[in-house]
């Protein structure tokens, strides 16, 4: 349970000034990325950073800036080629969400990213994280910014758990009586407590003798105690449904715009139910289209 006062912030000045000293050089951190993409290239980067590393993602979301700089760019797009864009990045209907969310922009927003978190919450494929992270790192206003690294550093630097449990409401309010009040070191913080797990308060083999907060952790400090661990598991990706999925929509991004028989897609994967299946749930989520015995991307 989050505190009912606030948290002892002892160690914020150390996290703020690691954060200064060591965070990564990523593109979104740049000032020139945001003179050049503002908010929108935000909204790009954290919808391509959801369930996908950092190194995977660098080399898509220069090439999708560069062909798409605005949502109005994205909106005019067709759903084919967005998913062919998208390429081998994973997770493809977060392209088709994004295509949505670019042509909402467009409609109702005239084409600019909106501040308002609400604002944002309307849009197609975003949560609590991604209109949080837009407001405080586009517009650089005083938002908790919690995804599950963060949540890992509050666990343990805070609740003093070896793990964080399932995600609740609970961890944007305590993130938010952490915030420093100022906007500026608020979005620092946000982004420092981020790094913090991504980089040394890693899920195994925490590097704690590296961490800023080793001081003031409670974890540390009770000895880092296993405490359980009630995260969920995601299912082994080798012989899922998800890899039979990735594998047809490769054929039809291979083979776009022309569509492609629909018994030669997969013909040669070794479960039939399996491959009838994936194309099915492809068809189902509106990344691939039917037509007689033909399957295409969407157009």
């Amino acid at each position: 349970m989050p505190p009912t006062s606030r948290p002892d912030s002892s160690g914020l000045p150390a996290l703020i000034g690691w954060y200064r000293a060591s965070a990564r050089d990523l593109p979104w951190r740049r000032a020139e990325f945001h003179e050049e993409f503002g908010a929108w290239g935000t909204l790009v980067s954290e919808f391509m950073l959801q369930q996908t590393p950092v190194s995977r993602v660098l080399p898509h979301l220069e090439a999708w800036l560069a062909r798409w700089p605005s949502a109005p760019a994205l909106a005019a797009a067709t759903p084919a080629e967005v998913l062919q864009q998208w390429s081998n990045l994973g997770y493809p209907r977060r392209a088709l969400w994004l295509h949505r969310a670019a042509i909402e922009v467009t409609d109702r927003h005239d084409g600019v990213v909106p501040r308002d978190v609400e604002a944002l919450l309307a849009l197609s494929g975003i949560g609590d994280y991604t209109a949080r992270a837009v407001a405080a790192f586009a517009y650089g206003d005083r938002h908790p910014v919690v995804d599950t690294n963060t949540r890992r550093v509050l666990a343990r630097a805070v609740l003093g758990q070896a793990q964080p449990g399932a995600p609740s409401r609970k961890d944007l309010e305590l993130m938010s009586s952490l915030l420093p009040e100022d906007d500026d070191e608020a979005a620092i913080f946000n982004a420092a407590a981020m790094e913090l797990g991504a980089t040394v308060c890693v899920s195994r083999r925490p590097r704690c003798e590296q961490c800023p907060l080793i001081e003031s952790c409670a974890w540390v400090g009770a000895g880092r105690p296993d405490t359980g661990d009630s995260r969920r598991r995601q299912a082994a990706f080798e012989g899922s449904d998800r890899q039979a999925r990735g594998a047809a929509l490769r054929v039809l991004r291979t083979a776009a715009p022309e569509a492609v028989p629909l018994v030669s897609v997969l013909a040669d994967w070794p479960d039939a139910l399996q491959r009838d299946r994936a194309i099915d749930s492809l068809i189902a989520d509106g990344l691939a289209e039917a037509d007689g015995e033909l399957l295409s991307l969407p157009r």
